[in-house]
């Protein structure tokens, strides 16, 4: 009598799937980087054609607009990692490609809402940097697999949902404060026409986004 290898447990098995609070956390950290990336924290609001600033050489002065800041390239950096985890987690079975996509997608949308409300400037270093953020995560994702196996989705979930709360309250505390990433709720109304000094010198083309 032959002795017959013992069956491996499928994936689903080894390592559970994130359940329906972990969906709820990437829909409340995808509302906060829309928010943070379009508004700044601010109340929203729409822009108008004066304010749109497009920058298509990426990291270099163009368009108008200076060279990219070093801390505004490690803030957009920092916010698009836990975009790679969430879909590392909620989409495991996506090929690598799909999921770069996934988070490329990501980023161009809100450049192009930025566009389309004229509430920021459209960079293509934001889309660069911004995906490199997403690709962190994705392979911060996988490392986790690796090594620890059937622990990595406990293990990364609570490291993304105490990543989500931290940033809520992070963001509460900056709403609560003086502290101010963009101009004044009252400047850019629709029916003002800004200087257009002013419309180039914007608080927002230095904050993350």
């Amino acid at each position: 009598m032959t002795g017959t290898r013992p069956r491996p447990l499928p994936e689903a098995e080894a390592a559970p799937r994130p359940g329906t609070a972990t969906t709820a956390l990437f829909v409340v950290y995808l509302a906060l980087l829309g928010w943070i990336v379009l508004w700044k924290l601010e109340t929203p609001w729409v822009g108008t054609a004066a304010q749109r600033v497009v920058k298509l050489v990426p990291f270099a002065a163009d368009g108008g607009a200076g060279a990219s800041d070093p801390s505004e390239v490690l803030a957009n950096l920092v916010l698009f990692v836990p975009l790679g985890l969430y879909l590392g987690l909620l989409a495991p079975s996506w090929p690598w490609w799909k999921a770069v996509g996934a988070v490329a997608g990501t980023s161009l949308a809100l450049e192009a809402a930025q566009y389309a409300l004229a509430v920021g400037r459209s960079d293509v270093t934001d889309l660069v940097v911004n995906t490199a953020g997403g690709v962190v995560g994705l392979a911060l994702h996988a490392l986790a697999r690796r090594t620890l196996r059937a622990r990595a989705t406990a293990v990364v979930t609570r490291a993304c949902a105490a990543v989500t709360v931290l940033a809520l309250l992070a963001s509460a505390l900056v709403v609560a404060s003086p502290l101010r990433y963009a101009p004044p709720r009252d400047a850019p109304r629709p029916h003002r026409t800004l200087p257009a000094q002013d419309a180039g010198t914007s608080v927002r083309d230095d904050a993350p986004g």
